[in-house]
């Protein structure tokens, strides 16, 4: 599941992406949000670690959010002869200098934060697009909220000017922006991402944690509109049950 690359315009993109999250302690995580900003944001080398298992178990591209200690845990992987393709996160209040710095670690896509997408600020958005194109990376956008801005997108100015929608879809609905996520909401979510018509690369599959990966993907399996997926790995470990699992589905 999820096996080789995708074309996107003129770049060939992994379809399965090892995410960050862990590794910058993202606060969905709640209470292991402290140990892993002990375990990895605060000790690189550990991010290394699981870079280097995740590519020796077939993993060839990542999800990067470039905070210092992600990027140089990738770079020390990188001199270990450990090549990622890197779709890249551009974040907010920093966009032009993530820009800058995706562009010179050569990422192949470069996505706009949930965090100003979802704010529907059309003007600035289309600028940090033509900003992404002038690199050569292939844009794309990432939503929190992927009901309500994925139908505003729809009749938005900008529908037309990225490749990438990068949206949260697991089996609960959890840090999605519905209340409840049974047939209809499953059926209206896959209507919106067949009408927006993009490369769809889905996140948080696994609820922070909150899904074993066997329930996860086997929800994945059920769906028809994901064309990526990227998985958070916080040890060499899960590593190698997660992949490994992924990888025989």
């Amino acid at each position: 599941m999820f096996e080789g690359n995708i074309k996107v315009k003129d770049k060939e993109i992994p379809r399965t992406l090892l995410g960050t999250s862990p590794f910058i302690a993202a606060a969905q995580f709640g209470h292991r949000r402290r140990l892993y900003q002990l375990d990895l944001y605060n000790q690189p080398e550990n991010i290394t670690k699981v870079i280097k298992k995740s590519y020796e178990l077939g993993i060839r591209g990542i999800q990067l959010v470039p905070y210092e200690p992600v990027v140089k845990a990738l770079q020390w992987a990188i001199d270990d002869g450990c090549e990622m393709d890197i779709v890249g996160t551009v974040r907010p209040e920093c966009e032009n200098d993530d820009i800058a710095l995706l562009n010179e670690l050569e990422a192949s896509s470069m996505l706009i934060h949930g965090a100003v997408t979802d704010t529907l600020n059309y003007g600035f958005l289309g600028d940090l697009i033509e900003n992404i194109n002038e690199t050569g990376a292939v844009p794309g956008l990432v939503t929190h909220r992927p009901f309500n801005t994925t139908r505003n997108l729809l009749e938005s100015p900008i529908l037309d000017s990225f490749d990438i929608y990068m949206v949260p879809v697991n089996k609960t609905g959890y840090l999605m922006d519905t209340d409840v996520f049974i047939e209809k909401e499953r059926a209206e979510l896959r209507e919106l991402m067949k009408k927006i018509d993009k490369t769809i690369i889905a996140k948080k599959t696994l609820a922070a944690g909150i899904l074993t990966p066997e329930k996860g993907f086997d929800y994945l399996k059920e769906i028809d509109y994901v064309d990526l997926v990227t998985v958070g790995i916080a040890s060499e470990a899960e590593a190698e049950k997660t992949l490994n699992l992924l990888a025989n589905m």
